[in-house]
Formats: structure tokens, sequence, C-alpha cells
């Protein structure tokens, strides 16, 4: 069988790409290859093998394993600041701000200054030059020392002429920058700019294991070897520490290798989806550049809840809301199944518009979805 003939349990999951499960190689990889030294002190050959080879792919110093993108951003922003008061600029919509669990103000006792792209789609460099708060010696406010830039982001592609911009600007004034890189593989493989490039205009970046690539768990932060010492500390710090992180990591060797190359077919899959919502009016909120389709339920007059509805009990997919992940573990038939559902849903709301009464706009996605899954699941239901 070849990769392409191999075929998931997650064919039908478009609630994340987080849901990707392990290839039969990478799962092949970890029994034949996999070492089982202490990776917290630095004794495991396959765990410090992957964090060379990343280090190598992103042109950095060095690299460290994480257990999370929420933990390689975070320690990684927190090893970029020192002494406040600071704040750190990035997108309102941002992971690092929005949906790690108040990361930046626990760990790192940092002001955030979320942006609205004056565009609607990504932060430009006049942008950050509107927001940024200078060190001129004002007691009052809080400099920034950090931009965070995520690419992508609601799977748009930030374009690289403007990260140049930001980039040089930063270091002019003494401003780190951070990448939440945790789908840069696929801004990468849409673009064919290659990671390193990406990283270069970065001081650390965050590369994510465990969605688009497919590995169980896990992700890179890279930066120079001072920096990632002081991460890790950070990281032993927040119960990181990993002993026998080779199971896991020959996994991710495998990933790099098999996946990275694949990732484009979610992209295909996504601008099917796409393409059909324009060409049947179906508002979308943002551009389908790479993996992503998000639906602009309030203008559809759509109701994510019956979508999530028809997704389970008549068409065969799990779906989370108006925002629909895609990845290369997907079939055919359920992408499919995905504009049928979305079709039948609209044409419904079109007769009966649905206008939601929450309040709290900064989910993207429905969790009373993730509430009643986990409830059927308790009760022995699928």
């Amino acid at each position: 069988m070849t990769l392409d003939q191999e075929t998931f349990v997650t064919h039908n999951e478009f609630r994340s790409d987080t849901f990707t499960v392990p290839t039969r190689s990478m799962i092949e990889a970890s029994l034949s290859s996999a070492t089982y030294g202490d990776s917290v002190y630095k004794e495991d050959p396959i765990t410090l093998e992957l964090e060379r080879r990343v280090a190598k792919l992103s042109g950095k110093e060095a690299s460290l394993f994480c257990s999370s993108g929420t933990m390689s951003n975070q320690i990684g922003i927190r090893a970029c600041l020192t002494t406040p008061p600071y704040s750190i600029l990035c997108d309102h919509r941002a992971h690092v701000f929005l949906h790690e669990a108040g990361g930046l103000a626990m760990l790192s006792q940092a002001m955030v200054h979320p942006i609205v792209p004056t565009n609607r789609t990504y932060l430009t460099f006049e942008d950050i030059i509107e927001n940024f708060t200078a060190d001129d010696g004002d007691i009052h406010a809080a400099p920034t020392k950090v931009i965070a830039i995520e690419n992508t982001l609601h799977g748009i592609v930030m374009p690289l002429e403007e990260i140049v911009k930001i980039s040089q600007f930063a270091r002019e004034n003494n401003i780190l920058m951070h990448l939440d890189g945790a789908r840069l593989w696929n801004a990468s493989a849409e673009t064919g700019v290659s990671i390193e490039e990406y990283c270069s205009y970065f001081d650390s970046v965050s590369l994510c294991l465990s969605k688009s690539l497919g590995a169980p768990m896990g992700s890179m932060l890279v930066g120079s070897q001072k920096f990632i010492d002081k991460a890790n500390h950070f990281k032993k710090q927040c119960g990181g520490g990993i002993r026998q992180a080779g199971i896991m990591t020959s996994m991710a060797l495998k990933a790099i290798d098999e996946n990275f190359p694949r990732i484009v077919k979610s992209h295909d899959y996504a601008k099917q989806v796409g393409n059909f919502c324009i060409e049947h009016g179906i508002a979308l909120e943002s551009p389908v550049d790479t993996s992503f389709v998000f639906l602009d339920l309030k203008k559809n007059k759509m109701d994510d809840q019956y979508l999530i509805k028809l997704g389970k009990e008549k068409y065969d997919i799990k779906l989370m809301g108006g925002r629909i992940a895609f990845h290369f573990q997907l079939s055919q038939e359920s992408v499919d199944n995905v504009k049928a559902a979305i079709l039948e849903c609209f044409l419904y709301n079109q007769e009966h518009p649905f206008v939601d009464s929450k309040k709290n706009n900064k989910k993207m996605y429905n969790y009373q979805s993730v509430q009643d899954r986990v409830q059927a699941l308790h009760m022995g239901k699928n």
C-alpha cells in the first residue's frame, strides 16, 4: 500500500486538523527506531536528532521539543521578555491572545494590544506603526517589546513583503518578533517560500507537529541557543519536561519527511469547498488561501448548530460550526458531503433565518457541540 492509498478514521473529520492521526509508517517508525533516553537530561538520541533537524530546517541555532503549540508559544514569548512593564502586539484573532487560556497574562504578565487589521484579513506594516508603543521614557505606558505574528491565521497566508517590513521596523526599534507558525508548514507548501526564509525574519518561531503534519503530539520552538536555553527553563517550570520523548519524536521525524509534501492536498479540498460556497452565494469570512473555510454565519443567517446536526445525522461528517478544517487524511466523498451539508443548511436558513443571541464573538467554533460530543461519548454513543 502506498502512502496515498492509506485510509484513515479521520476521513470525515472537519472539526480541526488537530484530529489527524499517526500514519502506519509513523507507528512503525516509533516501534522500530524510537530511543528511550531521558530527554529532560538531553539524553534521548532521537529527540536530539529531531531538534537538530528542525533547527537546520528553520535556519536557527537551536530548537526545543515541546508538548504542545500552546507551550511553545507561551514559553517562547516569555523568553523574549525581560523586565516589565511591557506589551505585546498581535492580531485580535491570534491564538496566543484568544485561545491559549490567558497564558500571556499568567506566564508573561504582559499587556496585550490586539489589532484589528485595516484590511480585515491580515496585519500590515501600517497597522503595526499605528499601534506600537515606543519605549520613549513615558512612565504611563507599557512599551511594545514583542510583535507576535501568526502565519497562517484563519488559513490566510500573510504576504512575505509585509513580514519583511514589520521585521525591519522591529529590529530598528529593539522589538523582538515571535511567529506562531503552528501552520507555517501550510504557508510554505502553498507559497513555495521555505521554512528557513520565513523564520529568518523572526527571533522565535513555534512550529506545530500535531496539526497538518499528523504527529500525535508536540511542537518545536526555534531560535538562538541562548534563547532556547532560557525557554527550556520555562518549559521545565511549566511541567513540560518529557522523559522518554523518543516514542513521540520518532513519529514526528517521519511526519516531517512523509507528510509535509501531502499538505497541499488539504488546500485543494478547502478551495473546492470555498469555490462551491462562492458559486452558491454563500458568504465567507475570509479568503481560502490554505486549509480552512470560515463561513460568515451572521451574514448567511446560518445556524451552526443545525449545520453540525446535518453533518452528524445525514452526511456522516464531523463539524464544529462555521470554521471548517481540512487535512490530508480526508476523503473526497466526505469533502463532497461537506458541500452538501453547507448548501442544505444555507437554503434552509434563507427560508428560516437564524439570529444568534450569543454576545461572545471570540470563539472560532460552537463549543456546545464539543460538550455534546463529550456527553455522548460518556453515554457510550458515537
